[in-house]
C-alpha cells in the first residue's frame, strides 16, 4: 500500500477498532492514529490498535482539538513515510466504509497531483436534518462566497499527496475549523481536487456531529 491513513481520535468506544480492523482487512499497512488527550476510561482501544503491525499511535498528553490532530500526523508522516505518494484522513466512527476509503486510495494514487474528497449523497432520505441543513448552508457560502464548487463540505474522508501536507501544515486552525480551513487552502494555492462518491453512513442520527 503507497499510502498511509491519518486518523485523529478523542475518547473513542469499540468502533475505534471496527475501523482500524477493516482497514487492515482492505490491505492498509500504515495506520496512524492520534490520541487527542483521551481520558483514561477510553484508551484501551488505542493500547490494541498499538500492539498490532500495522498501526503507530501518537499521543497528546491533553485535548488540542482535531485540527492539531491531523497536523500531528501529517507531521509525522512527512519526516518518517517519505517513500509513500500521500495520506488518507480518516474518521474513528466508523461512519466512512473501507471500500470507499480504498478507493479514494486508488484514485489518489492514480493522479497525486489532485486532492481526493469523499463526497456523500445529502438528497437522500435518511440523512439527519442537521447535516443536510449545515451542508447545504456551507455549500451554498463556498460556491458564491468563496468560488468553490464542493458538494460535501463536511467530508473528513480525505486523499490528499505528500506534496501538499507542508501547506496543510501552515493551514491555520487547531480545531473543527481546520477542515473548513483546508478547502479554503486549496482554492488560494490553486490545488486540484475531484471529489469520490462514497457511501453515505450515519450512526445514532450523527449525534457526534461537531458541525
Amino acid at each position: 500500500m503507497q499510502v498511509s491513513i491519518i486518523l485523529p481520535s478523542l475518547n473513542p468506544d469499540e468502533k475505534l477498532l471496527k475501523v482500524v480492523n477493516g482497514l487492515i482487512a482492505k490491505g492498509f499497512d500504515d495506520i496512524i492514529i492520534i490520541n487527542d488527550g483521551s481520558e483514561k476510561n477510553h484508551c484501551e482501544p488505542f493500547d490494541t490498535a498499538n500492539k498490532m503491525p500495522q498501526c503507530t499511535v501518537l499521543t497528546h498528553e491533553v485535548n488540542k482539538g482535531k485540527g492539531r490532530a491531523l497536523k500531528t500526523g501529517f507531521e509525522y508522516f512527512i519526516n518518517n513515510r517519505s517513500d509513500k505518494i500521500g495520506v488518507v484522513t480518516v474518521d474513528g466512527d466508523n461512519q466512512h466504509h473501507p471500500d470507499d476509503i480504498y478507493k479514494c486510495a486508488e484514485r489518489m494514487i492514480s493522479n497525486p497531483e489532485q486532492i481526493v474528497l469523499g463526497a456523500r449523497d445529502f438528497s437522500q432520505s435518511h440523512i439527519p436534518k442537521k447535516s443536510k441543513f449545515g451542508n447545504r448552508i456551507t455549500s451554498g457560502i463556498f460556491k458564491f462566497a468563496c468560488g468553490i464548487n464542493i458538494s460535501d463540505t463536511q467530508t473528513g474522508l480525505r486523499a490528499i499527496p505528500l506534496k501538499y501536507l507542508h501547506i496543510f501544515m501552515n493551514t491555520f486552525g487547531e480545531r473543527f475549523e481546520y477542515e473548513t480551513n483546508m478547502l479554503l487552502e486549496m482554492k488560494e494555492n490553486h490545488i486540484p481536487f475531484v471529489e469520490e462518491k462514497i457511501q453515505t453512513i450515519y450512526i445514532e442520527d450523527n449525534k457526534t456531529s461537531h458541525f
